[in-house]
């Protein structure tokens, strides 16, 4: 059933300055315009790293970051988690790539070994791998999503395993995701994914699927060119070598 919401979406982005390190701005932009193209008001709100995080925000997204900007933004939503749960219990959704997923679960170590505490909204613990997982990644979503193949790019150090009846988002056919054959996490109004892209701009049924979550059934939005950069990730994915040197092949030639 559509949604008769009377007020305008609220997109947040949140502690952008220190998550924000491999463009997931444009996760926010997506979300926002795919709203409005289909005339739903909407507006992208920008929380500063350090202010309290609002309650008010309809959607929540938390970036990629390093280290030290993760650790700093850790603090930040600590203090903030009660109104985080305030609006998720009214109907807020949270969106949370790599280390913005990392977060969500209730411990994770950092690359010198100090483990910090998250947020505890997901029942996941996130240690430092032996090395790091680099390039493009292909997810299959769970079959209840009624999502197609998800494509992204990772960049991270982290292994997370997630606690049991935690449901993944999907299961892992190229690339490294969580680790251990799954990527991310899939629960009430609350999605995370080491894919980064942005991973929204690739994929607009991921991101109609968010804002479904919020807004009710959307009627259907073309989307040609998102879907042309989705197949072309696809192919260079899972092309195996000859993808990945005809990917290389085009760069160098510039």
């Amino acid at each position: 059933m559509t949604s008769t919401r009377a007020s305008e979406v609220r997109v947040g982005l949140v502690y952008p300055e220190l998550l924000g390190t491999y463009g997931d701005r444009g996760n926010g932009v997506v979300l926002v315009q795919r709203l409005r193209r289909r005339g739903i008001a909407a507006t992208l709100v920008e929380v500063a790293a350090g202010a309290i995080i609002p309650a008010s925000l309809d959607v929540y997204l938390l970036g990629g970051g390093e280290d030290n900007p993760q650790s700093a933004a850790a603090q930040g939503m600590r203090a903030s988690r009660s109104n985080i749960e305030e609006a998720r219990a009214g109907g807020a959704v949270v969106f949370a790539v790599c280390a913005g997923f990392q977060n969500l679960g209730v411990t994770y170590e950092t690359g010198n070994g100090e483990h910090i505490e998250g947020l505890g909204l997901i029942d996941a613990t996130t240690v430092a791998g032996p090395d790091r997982l680099i390039g493009e990644v292909v997810v299959e979503p769970e079959r209840q999503t009624g999502m197609p193949l998800l494509t992204g790019f990772e960049n991270h150090a982290g292994r997370t395993r997630l606690g049991a009846g935690t449901r993944p988002l999907g299961s892992v056919r190229v690339g490294g995701g969580n680790g251990d054959g799954v990527d991310g996490v899939l629960g009430d109004r609350i999605l995370g994914t080491y894919l980064h892209g942005p991973v929204l701009p690739r994929n607009p049924a991921l991101a109609d699927y968010l804002l479904e979550w919020v807004v009710g059934t959307l009627p259907p939005l073309p989307s040609r060119l998102e879907e042309q950069l989705r197949a072309e990730r696809l192919e260079v994915a899972l092309g195996g070598r000859v993808g990945r040197w005809r990917e290389r092949r085009h760069l160098a030639r510039g």
